[in-house]
């Protein structure tokens, strides 16, 4: 299967809109840009890794319960920036209900998930840690989020990156996980270990960590490190970035979602493709 993480596709096809028209936001153009890239996509790997199941976030993340100033710097960043965002998220919203109600995908979506819950949720269900002989599916994630990296502890999983249009790879999926849970991650709000919840939202500068110590750190067990308060900084960022963490209810609803979601006959292609005046992607129906 070809996880797409549906929202980083759109932003990326989003922001090049952008860039290319003087910052004024043409939805048919995004839509056209999202479906064009969903085609390239499933031509490029469809023979290896089977069908797209589209991953979307929610609106209500369950770690926004968890940790309040998780993704909260963004807000702000969104509240400065001469973007319409509204508009955006109104023009990706529209886009995403269109795909779900006439692509032949499942699409997936359920209360307080985000996309990497999604896509891990499936990747524990169908990955493999060792292939003995077997043939197991093979599993691509389409995102360029370096979170899905610790899922390459499964041997059937890649990542390819839409943006930089490469794979994604590392020799250690483990040790990248624990030096992740160390260095946080700013484009969430999530602070190194180290340094105090409200680090990013405040404009604070983080405690430093050196090389070397985050190299003999991820060797060890963080209790073997870790005095207390810095085991409460680990323990946040594990149970934030850590995609074993994914609540059980939550995974639960993911893969219920799953198994009964239906995608759109293909007959729909066609029609939607013709309201929506898509006469380039009209002449190549059978790609998608």
């Amino acid at each position: 299967m070809i996880l797409v993480d549906l929202n980083q596709v759109m932003i990326s096809n989003l922001m090049m809109q952008l860039k290319n028209s003087s910052g004024e936001l043409s939805e048919s153009m995004v839509r056209h840009m999202v479906l064009s890239s969903l085609k390239l996509y499933r031509n490029k790997f469809f023979d290896e890794y089977g069908e797209l199941v589209i991953c979307c976030d929610d609106k209500d993340y369950w770690r926004k319960h968890r940790f309040p100033y998780y993704k909260a710097s963004r807000k702000k960043d969104r509240e400065k920036s001469t973007i319409d965002w509204n508009a955006v998220f109104t023009a990706l919203n529209n886009i995403r209900d269109e795909i779900r109600e006439n692509m032949p995908y499942k699409v997936i979506q359920v209360p307080h998930a985000e996309a990497d819950d999604v896509i891990a949720t499936l990747c524990d269900l169908y990955g493999v840690y060792k292939v003995n002989g077997e043939n197991p599916e093979q599993i691509l994630i389409l995102s360029g989020d370096k979170d899905f990296v610790q899922l390459q502890k499964y041997q059937n999983v890649d990542i390819y990156s839409p943006v930089q249009k490469k794979f994604n790879t590392v020799d250690n999926p483990e040790r990248f996980l624990r030096e992740h849970i160390m260095l946080g991650d700013r484009g969430d709000g999530v602070p190194n270990f180290l340094s105090p919840d409200d680090t990013f939202v405040e404009g604070k500068r983080q405690r430093p960590i050196s090389r070397k110590k985050l190299a003999n750190w991820a060797k060890l067990n963080p209790e073997e490190f870790c005095d207390e308060e810095m085991l409460r900084g680990y323990m946040r960022n594990k149970s934030l970035v850590d995609l074993s963490e994914i609540p059980p209810e939550v995974k639960t609803q993911i893969l219920h979602k799953y198994h009964n979601a239906t995608p759109a006959p293909r007959s729909n292609i066609i029609p939607y493709f013709m309201n929506k005046r898509l006469k380039k992607l009209m002449e190549n129906v059978q790609a998608f």
